[in-house]
């Protein structure tokens, strides 16, 4: 107002511009020597009789056939600010005596309000946002939510309405949402806010859906003002026919959208340059908004006009538009998949994560339409890498079962039929575990694909049938499955080792760790491929991924420690830089965490296993979230933390009701050891011998060394009766655990029994096994059972005066006491790779306990 003569705020109905200028009118008042003059032409209809309400509202008293002239004369020489508000119903004539009084009286400058800019000269625009509200509320404080004017007002107004309405941290992420939801809209907060008395804030919050009937009051007030439809009526009366067809058509975008993308569903076939102009108009009456980014321009209309347009689009049936957006999000999701291809992954989710919602909705939209169902098929089945892209794995599942609904048979080609099941099965897979259903929807598919010949999505429906097989724990399944992948790898660069993954992961469960190993490095150390199909790769765990993880593990049982935490870091990075929701939760949950508490890193362990909970369940991936929760008991086990079984059990239940067999005997173990803890020790040794027998019986022993460890645990500390029973147990953990050549599970179990030996009075050969496990280690020093063993080696010198310690040094420049007459089985080195001599080379040795 000081560098302008003339200044419009500029605004949607109800977002506060009559506000704003009475705050500034009363900020000015006393300054202009004339005074500060507020002219209300909201109530004028007559356009010609512009002047006279001015006249009138400034005190001119005067009678003339031209009043513009008199008002002019009038005011040519005072210093005032007059204040124009509501100028957007009869903006021509408003502008037109604005300008003739901005030429006469230099000494008057003018403060409108309006819908749209006067467009005269000298004029500056003040486009008025809505008010600010949270971008993010997930764990939003009421302190923090208040520093946000949009929370700030419905606060205000809910206190005036309910003198006992208290906002606290609870509300605040609802109320929160509610204002954003009613896009920082001034009027539309403060007519919310009214309800809080009837509703309460969640029950508002739900209501807003039907804002329009809910969204009414101010009986007093003005009457544009009364109801957000009546704000919103005011604009649309004022517009011409072809604006209210475009805005109505414009209405299905549930985001932002471009000009061709406008004028694609507005139908500018013939008339382009019409829709263009139009859609200029409605920008200028702040009906959309123009967004700039970088050097494109993006539209988007506020959600409350837009729930208001589409309330006039279905009541002018213009099905037409919906099926051209429709149409139009077809070749939206073309565009995608081929930036998929070509875009780093962040760029991508830019530029087109934001068209979800549209898509969303023209899916809707077609399966609830009668005559759309064959569109709504041909979206779904599109939409699919889309879907990956954008992380949605429930939500596409929930879509492709719908399309594989016998009601839609008739629209579906063969070809749809396979990708729709083989994307139920994974995505099933992935969110629910390996339910029968899987199998049979990778297997429908699978047979598709064989009679369609394509050899690459064969490929996609094995890799999923054997990654079923593993998940519910039948390993030889598994590898039989990952022999058929091998057998059709030939010739298919891009596929090829894809079988090592699968083996290897299944071989590692069977306790052959070398031969698992072997087939994981493989692929791990395969390039990676930049060429993969899309339509074959879709909601697909990414190969190198999952063998990362498998190998991870493989190494730290083989007793490297800090090259498995190595290989455990990469995967995590590289599941965060895919963007992929299960990539993610198994690099987490099967990767990161697992290595942290072998290495009983728990600080680490505690924030994956937080991330991953929260990203599980933020994806709806059931499955992971059930998992999580049963490593948490673990965890709480091993950081002795309250271990409620109740809730563990649930959890329990609802992993093998989802078929999920793998890590159910590990989950069980933990189980039957808290319930020992609480007391049940007969029902704990139950589940524990439970536990044992599962994985007997199928063939996944890796396990059973640390079972028959905790079992030990379990009777020794529970049962100091049965002490020989817990001896027994470390000695057969020790046993197995050297015939499967994992090292770490050695270590562990020596560690237990020379506790235990000492309890009892010390036992030679306990000691020696613990110092031959100790001394076959070359890495990890410094991560938790090696510290441990160290430890009690350590103190071994004062229980036994006798001995002398033996000086020679240690890998990490350390120094082990041993017994002069000791006889260590040392290491090798072979071919660059660290490996025991030659009483290890077997694939399976079996070592004496005795040194």
């Amino acid at each position: 107002m000081q560098d302008a003569r003339i200044v419009s705020i500029v605004g949607a109905g109800g977002i506060g511009k009559t506000t704003i200028a009475l705050a500034v009118a009363e900020h000015t008042v006393g300054l202009p020597r004339d005074g500060v003059w507020l002219i209300d032409l909201s109530p004028l209809k007559d356009p010609t009789l512009v002047p006279n309400v001015i006249a009138t509202a400034i005190g001119l008293a005067a009678h003339s056939a031209n009043m513009l002239a008199a008002l002019s004369g009038f005011l040519r020489d005072r210093e005032m600010l007059l204040v124009f508000d509501s100028c957007e119903h009869i903006i021509e004539a408003v502008a037109s005596s604005v300008d003739r009084i901005l030429t006469d009286a230099s000494g008057v400058k003018i403060l409108a309000t309006s819908r749209e800019p006067l467009r005269v000269k000298g004029e500056r625009v003040r486009r008025l946002p809505g008010l600010a509200t949270p971008a993010e509320t997930r764990e939003l404080t009421a302190k923090a939510a208040l520093a946000f004017p949009a929370v700030q007002l419905f606060v205000d107004r809910a206190t005036d309405r309910l003198e006992s309405f208290n906002f606290g941290d609870a509300d605040a992420p609802i109320v929160a949402e509610i204002c954003r939801k009613l896009d920082g809209l001034a009027l539309a907060i403060e007519l919310a806010a009214t309800r809080v008395d009837a509703f309460g804030i969640a029950e508002l919050f739900e209501q807003l859906d039907d804002r329009f009937r809910l969204l009414q009051g101010h009986r007093g007030g003005i009457e544009r003002h009364r109801t957000l439809t009546a704000t919103i009526d005011w604009s649309y009366d004022l517009l011409s026919d072809s604006e209210r067809a475009v805005m109505r058509r414009l209405a299905t975008f549930a985001g932002a959208f471009s000009l061709d993308s406008a004028c694609a569903v507005a139908d500018a076939q013939t008339d382009r340059p019409r829709v263009i102009e139009d859609i200029a108009s409605l920008i200028a009456k702040s009906l959309l908004t123009a967004e700039v980014h970088d050097t494109e321009v993006g539209y988007r209309m506020l959600d409350t006009t837009r729930a208001y347009a589409l309330e006039k689009l279905a009541a002018n049936d213009e099905q037409s538009a919906r099926r051209r957006h429709a149409e139009h999000c077809l070749e939206l999701i073309a565009l995608a998949k081929t930036d998929a291809d070509r875009l780093p992954r962040a760029e991508w989710l830019a530029r087109h994560g934001a068209k979800t919602d549209d898509i969303r909705d023209a899916m809707r939209w077609a399966f609830t339409s009668p005559a759309a169902a064959a569109l709504g098929v041909r979206l779904t089945v599109a939409a699919i890498p889309f879907g990956k892209q954008v992380s949605l794995v429930e939500e596409c599942r929930m879509a492709v079962e719908r399309a594989l609904d016998d009601r839609f048979r008739a629209h579906r080609s063969t070809r749809d039929d396979l990708m729709l099941n083989l994307t139920l099965g994974a995505t099933l897979l992935h969110t629910r575990g390996p339910l029968l259903q899987v199998k049979s929807a990778l297997t429908t598919a699978l047979g598709i694909a064989e009679e369609l010949a394509d050899t690459d999505l064969q490929l996609a429906c094995l890799r999923g049938l054997s990654e079923y097989e593993l998940w519910t724990g039948d390993s030889h399944s598994a590898i039989a499955v990952a022999n058929k992948i091998r057998a059709l790898e030939t010739g298919h660069e891009t596929a090829a080792g894809d079988a090592n993954a699968q083996a290897g992961s299944a071989l590692s469960w069977l306790g052959a760790l070398a031969a698992s190993r072997h087939q994981l490095e493989n692929i791990v150390r395969k390039p990676v491929s930049q060429n993969l199909r899309t339509d074959a790769a879709r909601f697909e765990f990414d190969q190198r991924l999952t063998a990362q993880g498998a190998l991870a593990t493989v190494l730290w049982l083989q007793g490297l420690p800090d090259q498995a935490a190595a290989v455990a870091d990469r995967q995590l990075k590289e599941a965060e830089a895919s963007n992929y929701a299960v990539s993610l939760c198994y690099a987490l949950l099967h990767g990161s965490l697992i290595i942290a508490m072998y290495v009983r890193d728990y600080d680490a362990a505690w924030g994956y296993l937080d991330s991953g909970l929260e990203h599980a369940t933020k994806h709806g991936l059931s499955i992971w979230r059930n998992m999580g929760m049963c490593t948490r008991g673990r965890m709480n086990l091993y950081t002795d933390r309250p271990f409620d079984l109740a809730a563990y059990r649930d959890a329990l239940a609802e992993v093998l009701n989802g078929g999920f067999r793998m890590r159910y005997p590990n989950y069980l173990t933990n189980y039957g050891e808290a319930l020992a803890r609480q007391g049940d020790l007969a029902g704990g040794l139950a589940a524990i011998d439970e536990a044992m027998e599962i994985s007997q019986s199928r063939g996944q022993v890796v396990g059973m060394p640390e079972m028959l460890r905790i079992k030990g645990n379990v009777i020794r500390f529970q049962d100091p009766a049965g002490l020989d029973k817990a001896t027994e147990c470390y000695r057969k953990s020790i046993e197995l655990a050297r015939r499967d050549g994992a090292l770490s599970w050695e270590l562990r179990s020596a560690i237990s029994l020379v506790k235990l030996s000492r309890e009892r009075g010390r036992d030679d050969e306990a000691e020696d096994i613990l110092a031959s496990a100790y001394n076959r280690f070359q890495e990890g020093f410094s991560t938790g059972d090696l510290r441990r063993a160290r430890a009690l080696l350590d103190t071994r010198r004062t229980l036994s005066g006798a001995e002398q310690p033996d000086h020679s040094a240690q890998p990490n420049g350390s120094r082990t006491w041993f017994p002069r007459d000791f006889k260590a089985v040392m290491p090798t080195r072979i071919g660059g790779q660290m490996t025991p001599n030659a009483s290890r080379a077997a694939s399976r040795p079996t070592v004496p306990i005795a040194g």
